[in-house]
């Protein structure tokens, strides 16, 4: 899928050269989530967005980003921050769901804080690749009839 939209990309805070953070707050503060990437995704499909993809993963109904550590789980694969997502769609239309969402307003206010990373990009041109694994469920089972 080809056509304009907006990249945003989440990371987590930077440390200094020791490996520390500059921060003293609750070490789950300098990390992105998966509910600050399910925040972003949410506010992009609210805005319209045709297609969405986070890293190399094209984002389907079944998709589950899911944190494991401080990685994401994302269809079977891991991955490190930066977190990049892309969106194909009405640049200013996300832009502006994004802004109003209450959730990726919250880590906004974290990236001022905390120092972790965020940035928006409007693109004239964003490519998204396929899914390519499968679409049917592998484990759900149809419920049989309730009896009481």
């Amino acid at each position: 899928m080809h056509g304009p939209g907006l990249v945003v990309t989440l990371n987590d805070a930077q440390r200094d050269a020791e490996g520390r953070f500059r921060a003293m707050p609750p070490r789950t503060t300098w990390v992105v989530h998966q509910q600050d990437i399910q925040a972003v995704l949410n506010a992009l499909w609210s805005a319209g967005a045709e297609g969405v993809q986070v890293q190399d993963q094209r984002i389907i109904g079944t998709s589950a980003p899911r944190c494991v550590g401080n990685t994401l789980l994302l269809n079977g694969r891991t991955y490190s921050p930066p977190y990049v997502i892309t969106a194909i769609g009405d640049a200013p239309a996300l832009h502006a769901a994004l802004a109003a969402a209450p959730l990726v307003t919250l880590y906004k206010q974290y990236v001022v804080r905390f120092g972790l990373g965020y940035s928006e990009q409007p693109r004239e041109q964003v490519d998204l690749v396929g899914h390519s694994g499968p679409v049917t469920m592998k484990f759900a089972k149809p419920a049989g009839p309730i009896g009481y």
